[in-house]
C-alpha cells in the first residue's frame, strides 16, 4: 500500500482489519453517536453567585463564575471519548489503564 509521507504509515496498513475491535469500529454509527453526545459536552452558561463583603466604604456584593468559560484544555473529538469510555468498561480498566494501553496499542488508536 501506497503512503503519502514516506515516514508515515497509514492505520489501515498496520492493523488486522479483521480483528473485532476493527469491524466493530467500522460498523458503528459515529455520526449518530457524535451528534447525540455533543449536546452534553458543550460549554455551559453558569449562573455564577454573589460574593458579599466590606470595605471601607461599606457592604459589596459582587457577581462571579457567570457567563460561559473559554478556559481549560480544549475538548477532545467526542468519537475519541465515547471509544475509550467502551474500552475501558468492555475491559474492566482504570481510567489509567485505559490511557496507557490506548497509547501502546495501535488498534485502540484506529
Amino acid at each position: 500500500m501506497q503512503t503519502a509521507d514516506f515516514f508515515r504509515a497509514r492505520i489501515d496498513a498496520m492493523i488486522n482489519l479483521n480483528d473485532p475491535l476493527a469491524v466493530l469500529a467500522s460498523r458503528l454509527p459515529w455520526a449518530q453517536i457524535e451528534a447525540a453526545l455533543a449536546a452534553r459536552f458543550e460549554r455551559q452558561e453558569r449562573a455564577g453567585h454573589v460574593l458579599e463583603g466590606h470595605d471601607m466604604f461599606g457592604p459589596t456584593a459582587v457577581l462571579t463564575g457567570a457567563g460561559v468559560s473559554n478556559a481549560g484544555r480544549p475538548r477532545l473529538p467526542i468519537g475519541l471519548m465515547a471509544s475509550l469510555l467502551y474500552l475501558k468498561h468492555s475491559f474492566n480498566l482504570s481510567d489509567e489503564e485505559v490511557t496507557a494501553r490506548w497509547s501502546e496499542n495501535v488498534l485502540w488508536q484506529g
